[in-house]
């Protein structure tokens, strides 16, 4: 047995079999729910119920990343649209044209998450041109994370259904 065969038994890459992808799909889809636009979710109800120091906190550190997100779609979008569209290609023809498990995974995480980040830099924007504050910014991120979550359950379904249809059709034993 070479040192190949060696690093691909300990390191499954039938990734839909695999309990260490469905960690870390679930991380992902947390931690995007968890942070709206960059800014922890806890702030928000925070907040709305003290007021003062804790609504100015949430403003400012909206207003950094806010400012952060439109200043990277203005300097570096086109690029960014680019490699994203060319990694999402690739991925989607290795993964489901070529049938490489380990590129659908990759695929049905990433897609979903490229529309996420779509969604926080529309949200930056509105926030911006509607020069958001108080209760309408609050309300603004809570829709944000809404969307995020409701984007997180269908991928979370369409991958948990695929990922039973590739364990079926393949079969334990990778034949």
């Amino acid at each position: 047995m070479d040192w190949y065969e060696t690093v691909f038994e300990l390191i499954d890459m039938r990734s839909f079999s695999n309990l260490w992808f469905w960690i870390a799909l679930a991380a992902v889809w947390s931690t995007a729910s968890h942070y709206v636009i960059g800014v922890p979710f806890d702030m928000v109800p925070r907040a709305a119920k003290h007021g003062g120091q804790s609504e100015r906190d949430l403003e400012t550190l909206v207003q950094i990343r806010v400012n952060r997100l439109l200043f990277i779609a203005k300097v570096s979008g086109l690029w960014l649209v680019a490699l994203t569209t060319a990694v999402l290609s690739t991925l989607l023809v290795l993964g489901f044209w070529y049938g490489i498990e380990f590129a659908q995974a990759v695929a049905l995480i990433a897609v979903p998450m490229t529309l996420v980040g779509l969604l926080s830099l529309s949200t930056a924007r509105l926030i911006h041109m509607a020069d958001l504050h108080g209760e309408a910014l609050r309300k603004r991120l809570i829709r944000h994370r809404h969307a995020t979550q409701v984007i997180g359950m269908i991928s979370i379904f369409v991958t948990a259904m695929w990922g039973m249809y590739q364990n079926m059709n393949v079969g334990p034993l990778g034949g």
